[in-house]
């Protein structure tokens, strides 16, 4: 279903200028980075306290996008052919334009809510249901006040159920969800501690969760929790399905947890029944008997609900991104295939430097797909500039010719075996690969043909946490503070160009690195955006000058160095950034340098100044307060005397991390993300929710039972005082693993316990004590730090600090990336 960019004007009640008013709009656009097809696509620009979607309609333009929502204000007397509407408020009239997109079918609506489950809940009933149905839903965890109308916005006149999820995170951000999904069958998972920062408590909570159900012919949810109970108690006009161990609509009789199944028994209208699943944990037996109270509710047969039960598949909520086989990039997401999902995983393709880009596609997962969403695929394909495109699947096979048309280097395959024994004359090298398949091709054959045979130890980087970190701390910037992002040692040892990728799409204004070399790696990655280098070394200016890369000034010596190779090589207004030492007493001018500074900087044209800055040194405590002040009386004291010596304006920065937060009036022009856009709080005050970004795990390579009295490793420092169950893992001092958490000083996570280090710590392998730990096995993974155990715990144990500990873990460990 199309609308026509006239009725798109009469529906959102705008003032409009359409000098092309027939033309058809498929595609909503909130993004200047992610256009599909400029034609059809109708671009809100959005607006935010950081940033307004209007300050991208002139790179929009030149892409050929004609259509445009905007403010009222907005000026587009420039843009002569294009339509635009002015509205109130952009976002408003997205979600009203969803509305009433919703309002033009009849077919069965799941609107699904609560602190946790959701996603899992919407994939699983996806899993289990479409087979009988054409089942449009939310890509991934498109439940916010912007995801919400644009998974509606994917409604078409084939499918025959719909499935959302609705998130908030404060008061009076419901009702106008509702008023979008207008559901007819409503979903309530659970009500936990998650996303509780805007309520005074669960209650309140609840009763803003539930008005997504205002209209919903039915509402599922479970009995077990009291104040669900109670929810359920107090709704007499209500049609509500609920399952629990008593007084439910599907009691549960039992559950039998075995070897990574679980077998559920039931009684539903005064029958029994039981399934099967293939999990144990109690997050998947609850999400399962949610999912069983819907098949019920759309009178699936109960054989097909044993059935499908039991097969049952893990969600998957994030991409993966690793090193594979000859120097190539592997984006693995081979667990779904739609068009939805696609759109995410070629934009997170396109954002990975400058390598040839490859996609290996299986055929949609979808039922009854058409021949125009094959072409729309195709079209992604160009868009995202891919340069080499695989397609497995009887579809594709038949329907090449649309995409042999589209991209010149293209092979087709009827199945994953026939493509694997054609893997070698295919000759991938050094390429970013995305591989995305429907579950049912079972693309992990082709995940572990990329795979590179390295130890089983992996340092994993959650790039959804970083921009989580990032967008954390921006809400606290004024409006025009710009940021540089810290990406010096190898981005705290998470990986340079892949964090700078990331860094560099969501518009981050500068990064820094330490030293040259790190500079050039990331050019060489494709990283275009500004680069500080902190400590030039003369032997590397020529690749300061090739490369683009800013150098840090900070003494007398290198100042006239630069100057000198500058003047060699003919070269005027090469941008600079002056140290001012202003307390740290590590690099920068002091005081008395300024005179004789500002004498050189006002005659000297070689260089341009972008940027003047200092290091706080203690801006995290309350006790040196009065030193912080002084080092910004100083620092903005040589900001003016060198301004008045140039003649120009230059950015000032001085805030690291914790500054931002505990001294607001020194963001200046720009502030230093460093440590905090990793997940570690500086400043100790949880003032800004954090989440980690790093997590180091291994597996276990051995269990054995040991004797009390016996000793565990190297100089026999490991003595037990009972009998033990010891378990060896993949990880030494080689791989960074401190030699201080051992003999019982550090834990590591396995199996939801924590687990003493038994013993030294060797080069390759470490020892921990699981005697504890049930059901542990050869193969289970081990983390030593991440979500559960915080980078910042293991630093205490070690008598040190985060940056150590996250700087240790070594270059032989491989980095896996991923994107939730």
């Amino acid at each position: 279903m199309t609308y026509s960019i006239q009725n798109i004007a009469n529906i959102i009640s705008v003032e409009a200028c359409l000098p092309d008013p027939s033309i058809e709009i498929e595609h909503l656009l909130i993004d200047s980075r992610r256009i599909i097809q400029a034609s059809s696509s109708l671009f809100f620009a959005l607006q935010s306290d950081r940033k307004n979607g209007e300050e991208f309609i002139e790179e929009l333009y030149e892409a050929g996008l004609r259509n445009f929502v905007v403010s009222k204000q907005f000026e587009h007397s420039a843009f002569v052919d294009a339509n635009f509407c002015k509205v109130d408020d952009t976002k408003t009239a997205l979600q009203t334009l969803a509305a009433f997109h919703r309002k033009q079918f009849r077919i069965p609506v799941i609107g699904i809510t609560g602190s946790n489950g959701k996603t899992v809940v919407k994939e699983w009933l996806y899993q289990l249901l479409h087979d009988d149905y054409n089942i449009v839903r939310s890509p991934k965890s498109y439940n916010s006040q912007i995801g919400v109308p644009l998974s509606v916005w994917q409604m078409n006149e084939q499918h025959t159920l719909a499935i959302f999820e609705a998130g908030i995170s404060q008061i009076g951000e419901m009702e106008l969800l509702e008023k979008i999904i207008q559901p007819t069958i409503g979903i309530l998972t659970n009500i936990g501690v998650a996303h509780s920062a805007g309520f005074t408590d669960d209650e309140q909570k609840l009763n803003e969760k539930t008005k997504l159900f205002d209209n919903a012919n039915l509402i599922i949810c479970n009995t077990n929790n009291k104040i669900l109970s109670t929810y359920v108690n107090n709704q007499t006009e209500k049609n509500i399905l609920t399952w629990g161990r008593e007084n439910a609509t599907i009691n549960v009789l039992s559950i039998e947890k075995n070897f990574q199944k679980t077998t559920i028994a039931c009684q539903y209208n005064q029958a029994t029944f039981s399934f099967e699943i293939p999990f144990t944990d109690d997050a998947s037996i609850e999400n399962a008997m949610t999912c069983c109270c819907a098949l019920l509710y759309l009178q699936t047969p109960i054989n097909d609900i044993k059935h499908r039960m039991q097969n049952l598949q893990p969600v998957e909520m994030r991409l993966q991104m690793k090193s594979g086989i000859n120097n190539c990039l592997i984006i693995n997401d081979s667990y779904s295939n739609d068009l939805s999902s696609l759109q995410i995983a070629l934009n997170f393709l396109q954002q990975q430097g400058n390598l040839s880009k490859t996609v290996i596609l299986s055929d949609l997962g979808e039922v009854n797909s058409t021949d125009d969403q094959y072409h729309e695929i195709a079209d992604a394909l160009v868009q995202h500039k891919i340069d080499k495109f695989i397609g497995i699947g009887p579809r594709l096979f038949s329907l090449q010719s649309i995409f042999k048309t589209a991209i010149n280097q293209s092979n087709f395959f009827l199945s994953v075996e026939e493509f694997k024994q054609h893997f070698v004359q295919l000759k991938f090298r050094e390429e970013s690969i995305l591989i995305k398949g429907a579950r049912s091709f079972k693309f992990e054959e082709i995940n572990l043909l990329f795979a590179q045979k390295v130890h089983q130890t992996a340092l994993e980087v959650n790039l959804t946490a970083m921009v989580h970190n990032l967008k954390e701390y921006q809400r606290f910037l004024q409006p025009n503070t710009k940021v540089m992002a810290m990406v010096k040692a190898f981005s705290y040892g998470s990986g340079s160009a892949e964090v700078a990728s990331i860094l560099q799409f969501h518009k981050v204004d500068y990064l820094a690195v330490a030293y040259a070399d790190e500079g050039v790696e990331l050019r060489k990655a494709g990283i275009q955006m500004p680069v500080m280098v902190m400590n030039p070394e003369e032997v590397t200016f020529p690749s300061l000058v090739e490369y683009n890369l800013e150098p840090e000034l900070y003494s007398f010596n290198i100042l006239n160095a630069f100057i000198a190779h500058l003047e060699n090589e003919g070269l005027q207004q090469f941008p600079v950034h002056i140290k001012i030492d202003t307390g740290m007493h590590r690099l920068g001018f002091e005081q008395n340098d300024i005179s004789r500074l500002i004498e050189i900087l006002s005659v000297k044209k070689e260089l341009h100044i972008k940027s003047v800055f200092s290091h706080l040194v203690a801006s995290e405590n309350v006790e040196h307060d009065a030193f912080t002040t002084m080092q910004s009386d100083l620092f903005l004291s040589a900001c003016d005397k060198i301004y008045k010596a140039v003649g120009y304006p230059f950015i000032k920065h001085l805030a690291n991390s914790a500054a931002i937060f505990r001294h607001p009036d020194l963001q200046l022009d720009m502030v230093r993300l460093g440590i905090g856009l990793y997940g570690v709080d500086s400043t100790a005050q949880k003032q800004v929710s954090l989440l980690p970004v790093a997590s180091l795990k291994t597996t276990i390579a051995q269990i054995r039972e040991v004797k009390k009295h016996e000793s565990i490793g190297y100089s026999r420092k490991g003595i037990l005082h009972r009998d033990s169950k010891i378990a060896t893992i993949r990880i030494g001092y080689a791989d960074g693993l401190s030699r201080k958490l051992g003999n019982g000083v550090g834990n590591v996570f396995v199996n939801g316990k924590l687990a003493p280090i038994a013993g030294n710590i060797c080069m390759d392998m470490t020892m921990i004590d699981v005697t504890d730990i049930k059901e542990v096995k050869e193969g289970d993974f081990v983390e030593i730090f991440g979500n559960h155990i915080h980078v910042e715990q293991v630093a205490k144990w070690c008598d040190t600090i985060a940056y150590e500990i996250m700087t240790s873990v070594s270059q032989r460990v491989k980095r896996e990336y991923y994107l939730e």
